[in-house]
């Protein structure tokens, strides 16, 4: 059976695509040789506000000093020195005050009952039902 030749193609580049700063590696730039669990104030720069580790492309580090800074994230968070998530409250709109069941099937009826009420009837009928 025959392969169709698409994959022996080449794609054309992709014309408008700007990449973007090349990261720096705040550990390898400040001179850093052993990322420390205890220094909370540089770990604290590669976690996201809720308190996940950012990856790698995010924080620009080599993969070796993503792993030791993943290492002391963990170890500081095993001896509550950071926390493993941070809660963030939301603002919501309020809710609209519910009522109870049995007023609302009230409601539901009454419409109806006010729509009977409101029927023409011609004026010959009501002269043969009054008495």
């Amino acid at each position: 059976m025959a392969r169709s030749n698409d994959r022996d193609r080449k794609r054309a580049p992709k014309e408008g695509i700007r990449k973007g700063k090349k990261k720096v590696d705040i550990v390898a730039r400040d001179g850093i040789d052993w990322v420390d669990y205890k220094d909370v104030n540089l770990l604290r720069k590669f976690m996201s506000d809720r308190g996940k580790i950012r990856a790698r492309r995010v924080s620009g580090l080599s993969t070796q000093n993503q792993r030791a800074v993943a290492h002391a994230i963990k170890l500081a968070r095993e001896l509550a020195l950071l926390p493993y998530a941070t809660r963030t409250v939301t603002e919501r709109a309020p809710r609209p005050q519910r009522q109870p069941r049995g007023e609302q099937q009230r409601e539901a009826v009454e419409p109806a009952e006010a729509e009977l009420a409101d029927v023409l009837v011609p004026d010959d009928v009501l002269e043969e039902v009054e008495p």
